[in-house]
C-alpha cells in the first residue's frame, strides 16, 4: 500500500485515503466517512456498533475491510478501518442519515441504468457520449474514444477465442503492445499523465489514441492470422502489433520533430481546447487588451 495519509475533502471534512498502486485502487477511512455522514461526536464508536450490527446480519463487506496504520488527529499513527470504494459504498447504504440518502439514490439510479442497459445495450453508448460531453470532450474526439472502445472489444473478443484469460493475462498482453509502441507500461504511461484511477485512453490526445487503436487493430488481425495457441505466443503477437504502431509512432515524430507521447492528461488539454475556443470567439480589440 503505498501513499498512505493522503487526506480528501467532503463537506470540507477530511477523509483520510490511501492509494495501492499495485490493485490501482483507493482506500478510505470508514471512521472518517461515517463522522461526515453521521455528525457523530464519536464515529469510532458509531462505527464499532455498526460493525458488529453488520457482521450479525452476515455482512461479508465488514469482514473484508482493511487494516492500515494511518495518522490520527493527535498525530500519532493508528490502525483504522479502511475500504476501497465498493466497500464503503455498501456500508453507507446502512447508515440511517440524512447525508447518506443522496449516495442511496444515486446508487439506485445507476442499479436501474445497469438494468436498463441490459435489457437494450444501445443505451451504454448513449450514456458513454453523454458523460464525455458533459467532461468538455471535443465531438471529434469523443467519435475517436468510441471507436477505439470498439477495437478494444474486439482485441479482447480475439483474445477470449484463443484461451486467454481476463484479468492478469489481459493485463499483460496489454502492457507489451503499450511498451511496444509508446516505449512503456500502462502504469509506466499513467505515472507519465499524473493518473491513478483514471482510464488512460480517456487522457489520451487524438493522435496518441489513433496509434493506440492501430497497435490493438493490428495485434487482432495477426492474432486472427496466426492463430496463436500457447499463451507465449499471445505475448509475440501483442508485441508484433505494438511494433507496428511503434514504427508508426517513430515516422510521425521524424517528420514533425515533435514527441507524440505527452504527459498532459485530460484536465489539461480539455483546458487547451477551451482557451482555443475562447481565443477565437475573442475579438481583435479584446485580445489586444489582453496581450
Amino acid at each position: 500500500m503505498a501513499q498512505n495519509d493522503k487526506i480528501q475533502l467532503f463537506e470540507d471534512k477530511r477523509i483520510r485515503t490511501a492509494w495501492d498502486e499495485e490493485k490501482e485502487e483507493w482506500y478510505f477511512s470508514i471512521v472518517d466517512v461515517v463522522g461526515v455522514l453521521t455528525g457523530s461526536v464519536d464515529p469510532a464508536a458509531y462505527w464499532r456498533k455498526l460493525k458488529q450490527r453488520l457482521k450479525a446480519e452476515g455482512n461479508e463487506t465488514v469482514t473484508n475491510c482493511h487494516g492500515l496504520k494511518m495518522t490520527a488527529s493527535d498525530g500519532r499513527k493508528r490502525l483504522t478501518d479502511m475500504a476501497d470504494t465498493e466497500q464503503i459504498l455498501r456500508i453507507i447504504q446502512s447508515i440511517p442519515s440524512p447525508k447518506a440518502e443522496p449516495f442511496k439514490l444515486w446508487l439506485a439510479q445507476v442499479g436501474r441504468e445497469r438494468i436498463e442497459e441490459t435489457i437494450d445495450p444501445e443505451l451504454t453508448i448513449e450514456r458513454a457520449l453523454e458523460t464525455y460531453l458533459k467532461k468538455g470532450y471535443t465531438r471529434e474526439w469523443i467519435n475517436q474514444r468510441l471507436q477505439a472502445i470498439q477495437v478494444r472489444k474486439e482485441l479482447t473478443d480475439e483474445w477470449g477465442a484463443r484461451g486467454v484469460q481476463k484479468g492478469v493475462e489481459y493485463a499483460i498482453l496489454t502492457d507489451e503492445i503499450s511498451r511496444a509502441w509508446s516505449g512503456m507500461s500502462t502504469r509506466q504511461y499513467k505515472n507519465l499523465k499524473g493518473l491513478k484511477k483514471e482510464n488512460l485512453r480517456d487522457n489520451m490526445t487524438t493522435l496518441e489514441l489513433v496509434l493506440n487503436m492501430l497497435a490493438e487493430a493490428t495485434t487482432t488481425e495477426i492474432s486472427k492470422q496466426k492463430a496463436p495457441e500457447t499463451f507465449s505466443e499471445n505475448i509475440d503477437v501483442a508485441r508484433a502489433g505494438g511494433k507496428v504502431a511503434g514504427d508508426a509512432r517513430k515516422a510521425i515524430e521524424s517528420q514533425t520533430g515533435v514527441p507524440v507521447i505527452t504527459a498532459k492528461n485530460a484536465a489539461q488539454l480539455n483546458q487547451v481546447v477551451t482557451d482555443l475556443l475562447e481565443g477565437a470567439t475573442t475579438s481583435p480589440e479584446k485580445q489586444d487588451k489582453r496581450h
